[in-house]
């Protein structure tokens, strides 16, 4: 019998899950949208149905890891916010899903979920020492130190979107100014875009293709967008000193846009990066990031408690 785990990804629209080996293979996947107008009760019961049907009774299945978004206490299992799953704040969904189930559980943030999926199958195989940042939306991070999530001391640690590059620069809604992800997220690159009269109704993905087709204004956005990422990632090398960063998320095709300008602000502002061979670069599993992290977690556990 093989043994397997199986990942779920929950956001705030969509809901995946799949069914990895301990090599590393994806045996069974399924997808669907999280029905939040449904309520709690219906999306607990839908994470529960996805994990059952990727269940086979000829395998040895070791437990589930659930990637969601949010701030949680890892001793509990408790999401103490999350904007995105408001209803999930402060209910024990890691031991409501054990209780169906009769399976261990392991609740886990989404940013480090993607980080340990990146450690274990992606662009992070080869160092144990890692930083993600995921741009999108939002700016999240997840940092992997020891082949391990850095959690901090309550499970707050890698919210690399906040920052500060800019001091007293845009007000953000973590109550901070000048953070991050005011500056180098696809929101960052709309405000941005409307700021030089670019247009009012402009998603992140039109103002790429107007860079890409030679705009100046939109090239100089993802510039600045690159200065930005450049000064965090300097800050992140120089405290760090790990051997690989990596970048994901939605606003990863414009890479060479913004690429150029934030490796040079890394350069100048980082001996550490030009004394060494720090990598920068771009993460590799896409999407399948944080089902991938989020299996592993079972599998890891089981070999720290000698269960292998």
């Amino acid at each position: 019998m093989a043994d397997y785990s199986i990942g779920v990804d929950l956001g705030g629209t969509n809901l995946r899950a799949a069914a990895i080996d301990r090599s590393g293979k994806m045996l069974r996947k399924v997808s669907g949208s999280t029905n939040l107008s449904a309520g709690r009760d219906a999306v607990v019961s839908d994470i529960v149905a996805a994990i059952s049907s990727l269940r086979d009774g000829a395998d040895q299945l070791v437990g589930v890891g659930v990637g969601v978004p949010g701030f949680i206490i890892m001793e509990t299992g408790i999401i103490t916010d999350s904007p995105n799953l408001p209803f999930f704040v402060d209910f024990p969904i890691r031991d409501e899903i054990s209780k169906h189930l009769g399976l261990p559980v392991i609740l886990e943030n989404d940013a480090n979920a993607a980080a340990m999926g990146e450690k274990w199958m992606g662009a992070g195989r080869d160092v144990d020492d890692l930083v993600l940042l995921t741009l999108g939306t939002g700016i999240g991070g997840g940092i992997i130190t020891n082949g391990k999530v850095l959690h901090g001391f309550v499970g707050m640690a890698g919210e690399l979107g906040h920052l500060t590059i800019v001091p007293n620069g845009h007000p953000c809604g973590c109550g901070n100014q000048g953070c991050l992800e005011k500056y180098a997220s696809a929101t960052a690159i709309v405000c941005m875009a409307r700021s030089l009269s670019l247009g009012d109704n402009l998603t992140a993905e039109a103002v790429y293709h107007l860079a890409a087709g030679g705009d100046e204004k939109a090239r100089a956005i993802f510039t600045t967008m690159g200065q930005s990422l450049g000064q965090a990632l300097a800050m992140l090398v120089n405290t760090f000193n790990y051997p690989l960063y990596l970048l994901s998320g939605g606003v990863l095709p414009a890479w060479d846009l913004f690429a150029p300008a934030m490796l040079a602000e890394v350069r100048r502002r980082s001996y550490n990066f030009r004394a060494t061979n720090t990598r920068i670069e771009k993460a590799t599993l896409g999407n399948e990031a944080g089902l991938y992290g989020a299996a592993y977690l079972p599998l890891l556990q089981a070999v720290l408690q000698g269960h292998s």
